[in-house]
């Protein structure tokens, strides 16, 4: 039997989590939503996912402080999210050990389905 990877999506705009869980529940995946960064963070750390995607701004607790929360040696890349394309947050993203960085306002939900398949295979 194969092994459906599952991805946890931490977005807190409601209207954007619910197409990202669908179109990559679409594609396959088991995708698991967190509408905040403590949320994001107890899951991840609960259960962890083959790959986690999480938004930059969010309440509670920010994409670059989840990161920050979460091992260092972990076996699963992350994708950070943003609006805005800005080097300061690519920097602090990638210090922080994340694998790639999507701006939501640049991309299609497309690039992000490939970018996802693309650190899977790693």
């Amino acid at each position: 039997m194969n092994h459906i990877p599952t991805i946890l999506f931490a977005e807190d705009d409601a209207l954007l989590r619910s197409i990202y869980v669908k179109k990559f529940s679409l594609a396959g995946y088991n995708v698991v939503p967190a509408s905040d960064g403590e949320e994001a963070l107890r899951q991840v750390l609960q259960n962890p996912p083959d790959l986690l995607v999480c938004d930059i701004s969010m309440p509670k607790m920010d994409g670059f402080q989840v990161l920050a929360q979460l091992p260092k040696e972990r076996p699963y890349p992350v994708i950070l999210l943003t609006n805005f394309d800005r080097e300061d947050y690519r920097k602090k993203g990638r210090e922080l050990g994340a694998d790639d960085f999507f701006v939501k306002k640049d991309m299609t939900i497309k690039s992000l389905l490939e970018m996802v398949e693309r650190l899977l295979k790693k």
